[in-house]
């Protein structure tokens, strides 16, 4: 059973980052407006979208979780900042999505870091 959690632990964060990518790198309309709100279109979205997917590959490997948990939480809190002062909670009229995909990514980096701290540091 504990092993099935430490997978949900780390596929659910996972899935989130990687069902962003399709948007990052096909250069959505809504993923391209966000950047060039914040400034950063294209080559912020586009390293974000690769940092994410190494964050992924990170989380998915037990030997790595933690340092993808904690590259992860630090990546969350920049979408949340970004998203609380210059986008709004209500992106693209998407009704909070974005924003709450990334406090569970945030929120499941956090836990992630406190269930592997110890592996680490073993």
């Amino acid at each position: 059973m504990k092993n099935y959690i430490n997978w949900a632990l780390r596929l659910i964060p996972s899935i989130i980052l990687l069902q962003t990518l399709y948007f990052k790198f096909t250069a959505h309309p809504d993923s391209v407006a966000i950047f060039s709100k914040l400034h950063a279109e294209p080559f912020g979205r586009i390293f974000l979208g690769i940092l994410e997917l190494i964050i992924t590959i990170l989380i998915l490997n037990p030997k790595t979780t933690f340092l993808g948990a904690v590259l992860g939480l630090f990546t969350m809190i920049g979408a949340i900042l970004s998203h609380i002062f210059i986008l709004g909670i209500d992106t693209n009229d998407d009704g909070g999505k974005l924003f709450f995909l990334a406090l569970t990514v945030f929120i499941f980096c956090i836990i992630l870091i406190f269930k592997f701290k110890k592996r680490k540091n073993a």
